[in-house]
């Protein structure tokens, strides 16, 4: 572990470091960093004395939770990738780093691999709408996220959403059809262009729009990458809207994460006939969300957004996101929508 630690000698890096050492979203490291730092985190984490901020018996299931596959040629490896491919890194203090995402706390990732506009981060909060649902959507649902996505990107919203089949997919491109922003969280690493199918549709969001993962490159997904992602779906917009979902969707953690950040949320009816909807339903019946129906509910919802949260995010501030949403609630030809 002396070459991890070495390699770990400074912020940026030994942030590098430690994302490749444990879960996404792990507490603990979130909160030794903000005591300590990364470089002193990633020696605390791989020696095995004294560990500050923490005593020893957190030290020892700190240090039981590190991926022991990971050493420093694989970490240095992955670096030397990045640079040659044109992933770059992001982590707090950097100019377009998502401050919104600090609304996460000891959550929040360690840092961002980037390809394509980082500068779609730099936006103010309220110009980024998460829309995200199930995989296996309905004609339905993909028409109605296509819909509100496309309308959302032609009054320069940025559409964020997964990468995934079904709804995900539907939404990425209806902005890029739009010459739109879209954003894609990966669960995996950047790099890894997963779902297979959607091979082209990531391919071409690195290149005018922008993928992002805090997961190191050459991570495969998993079902532990997929659960924190949506932390960061939740976390990177001022709303989110869940189009489809099953009961048990995956796409409903996007949902409680907004929930738990003050985020609002909003659900699209759907026939109570449709297995699809039944969890989109039920966030509506329980007043999680509210109903979303076209881009101006989405935008309405934007309005909601708690001012801190607001605030929190982008240089861009908080004029142009107004502009945007008055756009959307007159139509393209300043007609009420």
């Amino acid at each position: 572990m002396d070459g991890l630690s070495a390699l770990g000698f400074n912020e940026r890096y030994g942030r590098v470091v430690l994302a490749s050492l444990v879960d996404p979203g792990e507490p603990l490291t979130g909160w030794v960093v903000s005591q300590v730092g990364a470089a002193e985190a990633v020696r605390a984490l791989t020696g095995d004395g004294p560990a500050p901020a923490l005593n020893r018996v957190e030290a020892d299931l700190w240090r039981a939770k590190q991926n022991p596959n990971v050493d420093a040629r694989t970490v240095q490896d992955a670096m030397v990738a990045a640079e040659r491919h044109g992933y770059t890194t992001l982590i707090p203090g950097d100019p377009n780093y998502p401050t919104s995402l600090e609304d996460l706390g000891e959550r929040a990732p360690l840092v961002l691999w980037a390809k394509g506009a980082e500068s779609l981060l730099g936006t103010h909060v309220g110009e980024r709408a998460t829309i995200t649902g199930a995989r296996a959507s309905t004609a339905y649902g993909e028409q109605v996220a296509s819909e509100v996505a496309a309308e959302l990107a032609r009054h320069e919203m940025v559409v964020v959403s997964g990468g995934a089949y079904g709804i995900d997919a539907a939404a990425h491109r209806a902005a890029l059809a739009e010459g739109g922003h879209t954003i894609a969280v990966m669960a995996g690493g950047a790099d890894r262009l997963y779902p297979r199918g959607n091979a082209d549709m990531l391919d071409r969001i690195g290149d005018v729009g922008l993928r992002i993962s805090e997961a190191p490159l050459g991570a495969p997904p998993s079902r532990t990458r997929f659960l924190a992602r949506a932390r960061i779906e939740a976390a990177l917009s001022g709303s989110t809207t869940i189009v489809e979902a099953g009961a048990r969707s995956g796409s409903l953690v996007a949902a409680e994460q907004a929930r738990r950040l003050g985020r609002p949320v909003g659900a699209v009816p759907g026939p109570v006939t449709s297995a699809a909807s039944t969890g989109t339903n039920l966030l509506l019946r329980d007043g999680t969300a509210r109903a979303v129906t076209n881009a101006r509910d989405v935008t309405t919802l934007l309005d909601r957004a708690p001012t801190q949260n607001r605030e929190s995010a982008g240089l861009a501030g908080p004029d142009s996101f107004r502009h945007a949403r008055g756009s959307i609630e007159r139509g393209h030809h300043g007609h009420e929508l």
